[in-house]
């Protein structure tokens, strides 16, 4: 029993507390190093910038799931200075530490069935401090003990009060491509 309580603890603070709360004899898939890449395909410049620090959990029990980014951790664009003006200018990442998505998987997921599904996740998308809900395509790939989820969607940046500058209108696009790939790997056997 108490390595059922660990597991729950490191779910919790994998996620940081974001209210997702998992029984003690749930199925559920974790990972820490998920991939996030963000693209804008502007008139005048393509920007594009990736993290590895995706963090988040799957409860196959009850279809939840909640998914948080670093948002300090992307890196990438075209120079530092873009980099720099992200992170003060547009995401404010000493306000708004991690985006995250938490919600549930609308159709039932049987793990012990391999293969690939088509999926919708259903949820509050936060980014930059303003949540809004969301319907999110993605794949599920079951194989096994891991569950691979490959996504792809677009973020209006209107929608997450994102104010792109007149002097600079032209090199950032007003709706970001966003790709997710993240193994997860049952974690309480």
């Amino acid at each position: 029993m108490s390595s059922m309580k660990s597991i729950l603890q490191k779910i919790i603070l994998t996620i940081g507390g974001m209210g997702v709360l998992f029984a003690l004899n749930a199925q559920v898939y974790m990972t820490n190093s998920g991939n996030a890449t963000f693209a804008s395909d502007a008139s005048a410049e393509i920007i594009t910038a990736s993290t590895n620090e995706v963090s988040g959990a799957i409860n196959i029990t009850d279809n939840r799931f909640a998914f948080r980014i670093a948002n300090k951790s992307f890196i990438g664009f075209n120079s530092p200075l873009q980099q720099e003006h992200f992170y003060e200018n547009y995401i404010e990442t000493d306000k708004y530490t991690y985006s995250s998505f938490q919600g549930k998987i609308i159709e039932k997921i049987d793990p012990n069935v391999d293969g690939s599904f088509q999926i919708r996740a259903k949820g509050m998308l936060s980014i930059h401090g303003i949540e809004q809900e969301r319907i999110i395509k993605s794949t599920i790939i079951i194989k096994g003990n891991m569950i691979k989820v490959k996504s792809n969607f677009q973020v209006p940046l209107e929608d997450h009060d994102i104010r792109i500058p007149k002097v600079v209108y032209r090199k950032i696009a007003e709706i970001i491509d966003v790709e997710i790939n993240a193994d997860l790997i049952l974690k309480n056997e």
